[in-house]
């Protein structure tokens, strides 16, 4: 079933190919009737390791297959650009990002879909795919970018990571996933080194690109609308702004030729008509004429949904199947979880100023996004972990073998007498402090590295911590 689902795959690529090239004009570089050799090593890469995701995807099905599908349409509307660029002239700054919209908006959709399924049991497949996926973006990237396909495919890694060892013995499908995923990324990675070294790409002939489709329109197609009819003449022989002909001018002219004695006409006026100096005409009110006013620019006016009243979600605590959700939780202190089973774990998500207690043994601890949460547990068989988080404190008061924190900016780790041989990895983290406990009772505080040094011995790297020089 596999080679058949990877047939069926490479047989859309190979039609969608074909009807590229027998529409009006090829659709391909400069009007050969043919895609240029980049699209066709494109869509080589689509019909390999983005086919053989796509097939696994299906097989796993769920959540898995909705985000592959949307997957597709991203690459899809990849291949229209780079159809659009291999024909065109790279255009101007601003039809550049509405030629770029289709792909960052497939692009928001994934990351979308992950962020609405957090409960997904197949969340940490979701992970991956949305922390690697703007990595499409690498064609607004310039001069480098393979560069940046490389670190968007770190950033999945972690979360790859997990899936390997959740389904390591228990089902190969989920591995191969996880190799047919990551192969995208390298794949693309050799192909942008060898057809857009620096950047995209674009033709040296044809037309400046448009924010149009990437290929002439069919015979079917509308034709554009016709341009709207041309201003009216203006009247010059009207009576517009007080002139009434040849007459009206002439006695200007000749007005002006008086010199000096252009002012004998003048009425004079005395001080009881001023009004700067007759108070009884200012009281008497009317119309006060002023002299123009310099430019000023007008206010902004409200939009009609402020962005910064986000919509505030209800504070969550409760028991969903074996998963203990802490959710939305604002200013909320003494928070206590005491009814646990061996087999439950507990998540607890945008959990602000406030504490959380875990009682009894329980699989093992999430807390994502949170900032100043304190987390107090017992004992822990799997795993605690740290993701995305600002200012926690974690506190153990029997035993944890692992302790993960990752993309974390402040993290304090209190370790009772029975977990000192607990192993802490970090990754991408900062401001790290462990304090373990004395004879006395009393806590030391040790920071945890956050600067390396790598070296080559002659057969491998060796990195070692070191101290930030001051």
């Amino acid at each position: 079933m596999a080679e058949l689902a990877s047939l069926v795959q490479r047989l859309e690529v190979a039609v969608t190919r074909l009807e590229a090239v027998s529409g009006p004009g090829g659709g391909g570089a400069g009007g050969s009737g043919a895609v240029s050799a980049y699209v066709e090593a494109y869509d080589a890469l689509v019909s390999g390791p983005v086919g053989e995701y796509m097939s696994l995807s299906k097989k796993i099905g769920g959540d898995v297959q909705k985000h592959a599908d949307m997957m597709q349409r991203a690459f899809s509307a990849e291949r229209q650009l780079l159809l659009k660029a291999s024909s065109s002239q790279k255009p101007a700054e601003s039809v550049l990002t509405s030629l770029l919209a289709p792909v960052s908006k497939v692009i928001q959709e994934v990351q979308s879909f992950r962020e609405t399924n957090r409960s997904s049991p197949l969340f940490n497949h979701l992970s991956a795919v949305s922390e690697s996926v703007p990595a499409l973006g690498w064609v607004a990237m310039a001069p480098k970018p393979g560069p940046y396909v490389k670190e968007m495919q770190d950033a999945a890694t972690f979360y790859t990571n997990r899936v390997l060892k959740d389904y390591k013995e228990k089902d190969k499908m989920h591995v191969d996933w996880v190799k047919a995923y990551l192969s995208i990324w390298t794949e693309l990675q050799n192909y942008i080194k060898q057809h857009h070294t620096t950047g995209l790409t674009w033709s040296k002939t044809g037309p400046v690109a448009s924010a149009g489709p990437a290929g002439p329109a069919g015979p079917g197609g509308p034709a554009p609308p016709p341009p709207g009819p041309p201003p009216p003449p203006m009247d010059f022989g009207g009576s517009s702004g007080g002139d009434s002909g040849p007459d009206t001018r002439n006695a200007l002219f000749a007005s002006i030729n008086k010199g000096s004695a252009i002012t004998k006409g003048l009425k004079h006026v005395s001080d009881d008509q001023k009004t700067h100096k007759n108070p009884a005409l200012r009281a008497q009110g009317g119309p006060i004429h002023s002299s123009p006013k310099p430019f000023t620019p007008p206010a902004p006016r409200p939009t009609a949904a402020a962005p910064a009243t986000a919509r505030k979600l209800p504070p969550v605590l409760e028991l969903d199947g074996k998963k203990w959700k802490v959710e939305n939780q604002e200013g909320a202190q003494g928070l206590v979880i005491d009814d646990t089973e061996l087999k439950q774990v507990v998540y607890a998500f945008k959990c602000n100023n406030s504490t959380l207690q875990v009682k009894g043994k329980i699989n093992s601890i999430t807390i994502d996004n949170c900032k100043k949460l304190g987390l107090v547990f017992d004992d822990v068989v799997g795993i605690v972990e740290v993701i995305n988080c600002r200012d926690v404190k974690v506190q153990v008061m029997g035993k944890v073998p692992t302790i993960s924190i990752n993309k974390t900016d402040g993290c304090h780790v209190y370790l009772s007498k029975d977990s000192l041989s607990c192993e802490i990895v970090s990754a991408k983290s900062s401001e790290m402090n462990v304090l373990v406990p004395g004879s006395d009772g009393e806590f030391t505080e040790i920071p945890v590295p956050e600067q390396f040094k790598t070296v080559w011995d002659g057969s491998k790297l060796v990195t070692t911590a070191t101290e930030i020089a001051g």
